[in-house]
This record gives structure tokens, sequence and C-alpha cells, in this order.
């Protein structure tokens, strides 16, 4: 079988490099792909980003499973189009993904559907936005109702950011959101307190089958200092996700939101990220709703998965989920992302990077802003790398990173030392 990843990013490059394992995958295209899976020649990268070329590239290539990636391309409509011609894609459709492109209709869904979440109130005017936050007070959470790339939510721990913020979202754009029907719109919400993780599963309709937990570190520097990021390392499993919490995500969160969509006569079919964040006695709330796997979730998720990803993805593909049962390592996999100069807000393109190690069975580089040019690997985008790592505790899962990553040299180069420190303290 001939298999296509849709995207170009570190999660794009796990999933092919997991698919890839598969002795029944044949070749795995990766569109537009990267730096890393050009360098990696059992991949193939395809440089087309148009939806309606892909999907005549793909009935001409005869791509027996496509797997979507990135949030752009899910709320472009490439399942609709896909799938509008026989081919077999794994992904939620464009109303579907409307639960990560609009946060506006996310918030509202959870509201008529009783799903946990933070209170909110949503503006497309700058003034009563402000003055919502002036009645409400710091610290809050404003959210750009559109695609952001990770970037759009600002945890704000003074009115002053807040404030910052808005403008940002609704005068200047500073993020790049790519604004939906009707224009610029914030959602912003209450500031939950407690520990994030990061609850993925897959769904094809009906059934649901949960991923390996995981746990991200949103913020830039050591000690979750700094701005909000796309993400700055994830380890997986989360200790912070016991089992009664996930029992409680799974009855509270998950299956109400699928059955939801269903009753809204919105089908979910896809990886579904739940952004939770859970407080002191254990109790669950979703932060947000992403519409594929989480980066850099993806790297150290993939890394642990023993099961072949290709038979779980044509099992959901065909609605037979229910009939999968995951396999995982169980030892603890670790992900450090190593980021261009002056990100997140002014990322510098072009740095050459060098010394990028060899693959190993316990250590993988998953590129994602790479491209290889001239026999150069050069850096095009904020996060540049996601060093990862198997090991049989966070603390040796943490050397093992380190040393890999100590190795690897572009001027510039930002990374946290401190990725699974939270999992250390637990």
């Amino acid at each position: 079988m001939k298999v296509l990843v849709i995207g170009g990013g570190g999660r794009e490059h796990a999933l092919a490099w997991k698919l890839n394992q598969s002795p029944k995958v044949h070749k795995v295209y990766v569109a537009p792909g990267n730096g890393g899976t050009a360098l990696d020649s059992r991949l193939i990268n395809v440089p087309i980003t148009d939806v309606k070329a892909l999907r005549e590239w793909a009935q001409a290539e005869k791509i027996g499973l496509s797997v979507v990636g990135p949030e752009a391309p899910l709320a472009a409509g490439v399942v609709d189009e896909f799938r509008a011609h026989g081919l077999r894609v794994f992904g939620p459709t464009k109303a579907a993904a409307q639960l990560e492109s609009s946060k506006a209709f996310s918030k509202a869904f959870m509201k008529r559907h009783g799903i946990p979440t933070a209170e909110y109130e949503s503006f497309t005017d700058a003034a009563l936005a402000h003055a919502y936050v002036d009645a409400k007070g710091a610290p809050i959470v404003v959210k750009a109702d559109g695609l952001a790339a990770g970037k759009g939510v600002v945890v704000a721990m003074t009115a002053a950011e807040a404030h910052e913020a808005i403008d940002f979202m609704l005068l200047d754009n500073k993020l790049g959101v790519v604004h939906n029907d009707g224009g610029a719109r914030v959602v912003i919400e209450e500031f939950l307190q407690g520990e994030e993780a990061s609850f993925i599963v897959l769904c094809d309709g009906k059934n649901v089958t949960a991923l390996a937990t995981s746990q991200d570190h949103k913020r830039l520097l050591d000690g979750d200092e700094g701005p909000n990021t796309g993400g700055m390392g994830a380890y997986s499993p989360a200790p912070v996700v016991t089992a009664d919490v996930h029992a409680r995500a799974m009855r509270e969160i998950i299956l109400p939101t699928i059955r939801g969509m269903e009753k809204d006569g919105i089908p979910y079919t896809g990886f579904l990220y739940a952004g939770l964040m859970i407080d002191a006695q254990g109790r669950p709330k979703t932060l947000e709703f992403n519409c594929r796997m989480g980066d850099p979730e993806t790297q150290p998720i993939m890394m642990r998965l023993k099961s072949d990803l290709s038979d779980v993805l044509s099992a959901a593909v065909d609605v037979k989920l229910d009939q999968v049962e995951l396999q995982w390592d169980r030892r603890t996999a670790l992900g450090v992302v190593m980021a261009a100069h002056g990100y997140p807000m002014n990322p510098r393109k072009g740095d050459v990077i060098t010394g990028l190690p060899a693959e190993a069975d316990d250590a993988v580089v998953f590129h994602a802003g790479t491209e290889l040019k001239d026999g150069e690997v050069r850096v095009t985008g904020g996060r540049v790398l996601c060093v990862t790592a198997l090991a049989d505790s966070v603390k040796l899962a943490q050397q093992r990173v380190y040393e890999v990553a100590a190795g690897i040299h572009f001027d510039g180069a930002q990374y946290r030392r401190d990725i699974g420190y939270r999992a250390l303290k637990s």
C-alpha cells in the first residue's frame, strides 16, 4: 500500500516515520514534507499544498491511505475533497474541524452539550473586549478565533497583557491569525488553575480509542516562564492523567463530544486532541480542542507506539476502531524542541543546521521548520527540530535527549533544559 501524510511539520515527520515501519506499507509520501523527510531515503516529499492538486496527484498515484497532520488543510476541506473522489483518508471534515478552527464554535458547542470548560465570552469589538477584561480582571485568557499555528492563546497574568493581546488579535493581527468568516474575533475566558495534559484519541465517527497520555510544555522558558508557544517539548506517559482522570476525561469530555457532534449532524472522524486542565481534585476541564495530533506530543507518542499505525488508521477509516487494541512501549519517551532565534514572535530563517546525528533505536531527531537546500539543512520556521528519546525513566530520557541536543548546532538555537520536570516532581 502507498500512504500519504499531508503536512510538513514535526508531527508529520513522526507519523511518516512510524508508518514506514509497517510491512504493509510500500511507500510513504509526505506533502510537502521538510528537510528531515527529504534526508530520509525511505520517505518521498511531494511539493504540493493545493487541496485539489493534491487530490488529483493521490488519485494518479493510487494512494491507498492518507492521513492529515496539520490544521490548515483540514480547515480548507482536504478530507471532504479526498472522500468526494473515493480516496481513503483519515481526518475530520471541514465542518467537524471547526472544533479547532473556530474557538467561538467550540465554546458554544461545549456549552450546548454540557462539556466542562472555562466560563467565556466572545467579541469582535475591541472596546467591548477591553471592557470585559476591566470587569473580570486578571489573570485571564485571550484566544484568537481562527488558525494561529498554536500561538493564538495569551495567558495574561495582568490586565495590561490582556489588553495588549486583544489589540494584537483584533486590530493589528501581529500573530498572523487566519480569521474565520465574519473577520477578527477573540474568545476571552476565565483562567483555570491546575496542571495541563494532552488527551488525544482516534475517532471513526462511532468508536473512540485513546492514545498514550502526554504532557506538553507551552511556555518558551524553563519553569514555564516567558511567552506561550506552539510547544517546547513533551513527554509520554503523563503521570497527572491517573486512571481516574482518564476515565473522567473519556466519560465527561471525549464521549459527549463525539455524541454531540453526531447529534449536531457533523460526525467526527480523525484525531481529536482535548487540552485538559486538571485541578487539585483530579477534575478535568477542556481548555481547547485540536482536530489533529499535538506537536510536539506526536513525537514521543509515536516513539512509544508498538502497534502497526497503518492497521490502526485503516481500521479507523473503515469504522472498525472497536476492533483495535493499541500496544505501547512501557518506557518513557521525551521530546525537546529546538527553536529558531527570535521565536515565537520573530523567528529567523536561513541558519544552517549541523551535527544532526544518525537515527538510533532509542533516539530520533524529528524535523519541523527545516529544508534541505544545496546539500545543507536550513531553518525555515520557528520550531525547528524535536529531539526525542526513549528510556526507562523520565530522568534517563532527559539525559539521553539533552546529550543528543548538545551535538546539534545552528545560530541562535534556543531550547528548554527542564522538559519533563513536572513528571519528576510527581
